[in-house]
Order: structure tokens, then sequence, then C-alpha cells
């Protein structure tokens, strides 16, 4: 997994290069901005009904590169993002790694769209106050797209995050034995404002 990330900081890094080698490349930059988010259902028991989330703003930083032009270009991303979902009683919070890779064109003056995979890992989680260890995966795949302008260095994006897999936690009762059961995947929109740099 670590592997993962360095290579993805390596292709961030590139656009910086090869610019200066006169390449057809817009550069490297920062990223931050809102999510609007909620993870999925918590089953307190197998015999309870779902507890939907009800969604909260948390918030995302992070670095991006973009390679190629105005038509067609790949922007990788790498970005720390934190987020909450209230239920019932108790509230979820998670903190990642998402390394979005998307590739994108420009459909007419500043609006862009664009889409791709985003490979997420989980930093940390935690469940009303208490920390929590046993997710299924620490590393999963999801969906990114959406739409963006942009004016020379400075962009905005609104896009829709989804998790392809389901991924859920456990917790243990008095008897050690599970339980409840809550959906790690995220779904959420985001709202970025990026800087070329």
């Amino acid at each position: 997994m670590k592997n993962l990330f360095f290579i993805l900081a390596i292709v961030l890094i590139i656009p910086s290069v090869t610019t200066a080698q006169g390449e057809m490349v817009t550069g490297m930059g920062v990223k931050a901005g809102l999510n609007y988010n909620s993870n999925g259902d918590y089953f307190e028991s197998v015999s309870t009904n779902a507890d939907n989330p009800d969604r909260n703003v948390g918030y995302h930083i992070g670095l991006f590169g973009k390679i190629g032009n105005s038509r067609l270009y790949f922007k990788p991303e790498l970005v720390y993002t934190a987020t909450k979902s209230d239920y019932t009683d108790d509230s979820f919070k998670m903190q990642k790694l998402d390394a979005p890779l998307l590739v994108g064109t420009r459909i007419f003056g500043p609006i862009s769209v664009f889409g791709g995979p985003s490979l997420q890992y989980i930093l940390d989680s935690e469940f009303d106050g208490i920390s929590i260890n046993n997710i299924k995966n620490d590393f999963s795949v999801g969906l990114n797209f959406g739409v963006g302008v942009n004016f020379k260095n400075i962009g905005v994006d609104v896009r829709y995050e989804r998790g392809f897999s389901k991924n859920e936690a456990s917790f243990l009762n008095n008897n050690n034995v599970d339980t409840s059961r809550l959906d790690t995947r995220p779904n959420q929109l985001i709202l970025s404002l990026s800087v070329i740099l």
C-alpha cells in the first residue's frame, strides 16, 4: 500500500518536470474544499432495521497534477479527507487518503467534465468515541465523476464519489459476539477549489 502512494507522489511531480522540457503539460498544484457526505447503513443487530445516516460536512486538502491539454487531460490527485456521519444516537468519523485518477475533457469554454477511479486508504475511524480497528478493508476503490470550471490557474469543481464494494466495520458486544455493522463506503458530494502553482 505504501508503494502505491509513493508511486502516486511521483506521478504528481512529473508535471513540473515535463513542463520544463516543453511537453504539453498544465502543471501541478494544491486543492482544498468541503465534502457533504454520509456512509452506509448502520445495523445495531441482525434483527433490527437499518439506521440511515444524516449527511454532514467534512473537508479535504491535497495535491494534484494535470497532464495534457484542454481537449484531454489526466489529473492524478493525493488528498487527505475527513468525514463524519451521524446516526440516531452515535456518530462515525473517518480520516482517509484518497488518490483519484481522473481523465477529463473540455466541453465548452472553461467548463470540463471528468471521471475515474479513486483509490482509498483508511487512516483512522471512530464510532461513538471508540476507535475502530476491525474494518474489513483499509484499502478500497471508488468512483469519482463531476464537472469543473477553470480560469487560468484557478479551478472549481463539483464531483460525486461512491465506493464500489461493501466495506463493513463490525462491533463486538460484551460477549465478544459481532452484533453491530456499519458500511464505511463513501457516498458524498465534493466541492473543491484548486490552484495550479
